[in-house]
């Protein structure tokens, strides 16, 4: 069935729609892997955002059982060129849009993405929405605005978990705030033998106290990190009791509660080729990345935080440690699920600080 991509801007693409026939909307936001769409299609950050695909065909290996980075497919859409609609991989269970079908997600194929990716470069981030029939109104404010107030507030909220989830291990115990999770983020720990707690984005200071982990991994997630204003002074407390480690939008909140200031980017950082520098030992690391905020840098008391990491491409801050307790986030994904494993001492260095500073905790928790 033919089908139309409609941009904020007044720009209209013509293509053809795969997965479920709905109309949908979202920001529209680009990652330039070249696989991982598995992980892409499940990744909750990815909640309330359509995705364009850089990668002129998708679902060549077909999707499996083992991939997925959550329970179901979190985003709203997808835009792509071409569909392999015959995957080759032992493992590959159904093809791309046979996904998209079964999760009831929308996209469209057929589309020029590198053309599409460039508009979004030049313009910034702008909502989209995937429909059947082209209305006479699409290039109005009214028609844009209706879209705008119909879009599902807040992110958050929708992809953290309900229950706390325990996984039993030997190893030092961390509580993850669940603000949208990765699978491979609780992998990488179980991995290294860790006991894991999953808690909701909203778990109080005071239950956490009473779970008295080893220490506190902030997840990634969807969304404006202000959208969590409420929350910062819980997540100070924590951060000031237990060890502590941010990923992505847990990096943001982390600064957030300490006084400094989050923007969003023109464009964002999507993709598994991001060079980040270790200011600390001058090496360059590739990194995967998916983000739409930053912290600011002028923001960042360095009487508080010492700045650890920068983005090579555009010098925005990836990694901060604080300077007198055991807590540092980063922007980036170390766990690298899509994406290169070069930063994944990251995890290993958090769990061995857990270590060193826990033989105490380790007495009373035993």
């Amino acid at each position: 069935m033919d089908g139309f991509l409609v941009l904020e801007n007044g720009s209209v693409y013509k293509g053809e729609l795969i997965g479920k026939i709905q109309e949908i909307t979202g920001e529209l936001v680009f990652n330039t892997g070249m696989t991982g769409y598995q992980e892409m299609l499940t990744d909750p950050s990815y909640a309330g955002q359509i995705i364009v695909f850089c990668y002129p065909m998708i679902g060549n290996y077909g999707i499996n059982l083992t991939d997925d980075e959550s329970d179901r497919v979190q985003l709203q859409g997808v835009v792509i060129d071409e569909e392999c609609e015959f995957p080759s991989h032992f493992r590959s269970e159904r093809t791309f849009s046979e996904q998209l079908l079964q999760a009831g997600v929308m996209g469209i194929k057929g589309i020029d993405t590198r053309e599409l990716v460039k508009v979004i470069r030049n313009t910034g981030t702008l909502r989209g929405i995937i429909m059947n029939k082209l209305p006479d109104s699409y290039q109005s404010i009214d028609f844009w605005e209706e879209k705008k107030s119909s879009h599902p507030y807040p992110l958050v909220e929708q992809v953290s978990t309900l229950e706390i989830k325990t996984f039993s291990n030997a190893g030092p115990h961390v509580a993850v705030m669940d603000y949208g999770y990765k699978k491979s983020i609780v992998d990488s720990l179980l991995q290294e033998g860790c006991k894991v707690t999953i808690v909701p984005y909203s778990y109080p200071f005071k239950d956490m106290l009473n779970l008295n982990p080893d220490g506190v991994l902030f997840s990634n997630g969807p969304g404006d990190p202000m959208d969590l204003i409420e929350h910062l002074g819980e997540i100070k407390k924590m951060t000031e009791h237990f060890p502590s480690l941010g990923i992505c939008l847990g990096h943001q909140l982390i600064a957030l509660a300490y006084g400094a200031k989050t923007s969003k980017l023109r464009f964002g950082h999507r993709g598994g080729n991001h060079p980040v520098k270790d200011l600390q030992t001058g090496k360059v690391s590739m990194t995967s990345q998916n983000h739409g905020f930053v912290v600011e840098e002028q923001s960042i008391s360095e009487e508080i935080f010492k700045i650890t990491h920068i983005n090579v491409n555009d010098r925005t801050i990836e990694g901060i440690q604080h300077i007198d307790l055991p807590v540092s986030s980063v922007q980036f994904h170390p766990e690298a699920h899509p994406g290169p494993s070069d930063t994944n001492k990251i995890i290993k260095d958090f769990i061995n600080q857990i270590i060193k500073l826990g033989d105490s905790r380790y007495a009373i928790t035993s």
